[in-house]
């Protein structure tokens, strides 16, 4: 690899071209979820202004900024550290272009392999005083009607120093495909996919937030329930549910239904509540636990009478949060379907 300092804007010289255009690809409907583990044809894409095609005999990774220590890593170097796998859901915020008051359910669960950011960046020895980190894509391009030279985003340095933060280059054990971000990508499980900068080819450690356009005209939202106008980051994901099984239309023999589904948050689900009909009585389902930041099965027996049926479940997280009944992104999820 040629002689060059971290952070000059060499590590971009890995880049081929990045096929334009914005590109998304929606999972399968809820009911069609029906396994733990989410295999990749079967997750959302989101691709803001295009796929970085990279030439991964020239990639590296700097890690620079307000730093003792700044270095590079080839995808070689990267791969012979030692390897941390998790499982975590990963959920798509949805349109930056629109308030998040529509029914989003672009969600999936999978097992990442890669790299704990914190160990990457203790090797650099972050400065006092430094409190984000800024993470590049070699993706660039426009976005509606804003163009950027590249996809940045960041994290508190706080949350890019916890264990589960990876720099990835596998996903269900896989490599990281051009379209998933390969080689290598940022992945914060608990975060909405946003902060999880695909093509990553770039860690900054800085004082302040990015003043890119994905951290300032895009992926902010008014606060739920604040008058005020406070904005905020899309950040840490709120409570939210799919039902898996009775599937919409299905014709289910009774009286005993089976009701399961996944729910998840970015701290976790504390309880699931099922009403049945509307009738404003929601009772608990059981919930099995999570272990690392997978999405959690609840199940509940629902005891109905022949005929059409409307279910809705309702996720608490463990921070108290709950689903909202109508009017956001993260709503109830309601089913109906028929019991004979």
């Amino acid at each position: 690899m040629e002689s060059s300092s971290p952070g000059d804007g060499t590590e971009r010289s890995s880049l081929i071209k990045v096929d334009p255009g914005f590109h998304f690809r929606p999972p399968p409907d809820p009911h069609e979820l029906s396994t733990f583990i989410t295999p990749d044809s079967d997750l959302f894409q989101t691709i803001h202004m295009g796929a970085a095609i990279i030439d991964h005999n020239l990639w590296r990774l700097d890690i620079h900024g307000l730093v003792e220590r700044p270095y590079s890593l080839s995808l070689e170097e990267l791969k012979a550290l030692p390897p941390t796998r998790i499982t975590s859901f990963h959920e798509c915020y949805g349109s930056p272009l629109k308030p998040p008051t529509e029914f989003v359910r672009r969600i999936g669960n999978v097992t990442w392999t890669g790299v704990k950011l914190s160990t990457l960046l203790r090797k650099a020895i972050p400065l006092q005083g430094a409190d984000f980190v800024w993470s590049d894509g070699l993706d660039s391009g426009s976005l509606s009607t804003i163009s950027a030279d590249r996809y940045q985003k960041d994290l508190p340095l706080s949350k890019a120093m916890c264990d589960e933060v990876l720099v990835a280059y596998e996903i269900n054990g896989l490599p990281l495909d051009v379209k998933r971000g390969g080689p290598v990508r940022l992945v914060v499980p608990g975060w909405f996919g946003t902060n999880s900068t695909k093509w990553l080819c770039s860690l900054a450690v800085r004082k302040g937030r990015s003043t890119g356009p994905f951290t300032t005209t895009f992926y902010n939202e008014l606060v739920p329930g604040d008058e005020s106008g406070k904005m905020r980051p899309v950040w840490e994901v709120e409570p939210s549910s799919i039902i898996v099984n009775p599937e919409p239309g299905a014709h289910v023999k009774g009286p005993e239904v089976t009701v399961w589904g996944w729910a998840w948050s970015g701290d976790g689900i504390e309880s699931v509540d099922a009403e049945v009909d509307g009738d404003g009585l929601w009772n608990g389902a059981l919930l099995f636990p999570r272990k690392e930041f997978e999405w959690q099965k609840f199940e509940k027996q629902a005891f109905l009478l022949p005929g059409e049926h409307t279910i809705a479940v309702r996720a608490t997280s463990c921070q108290g949060l709950q689903q909202p009944l109508s009017g956001r992104r993260n709503q109830v999820h309601r089913v109906t379907f028929e019991v004979f």
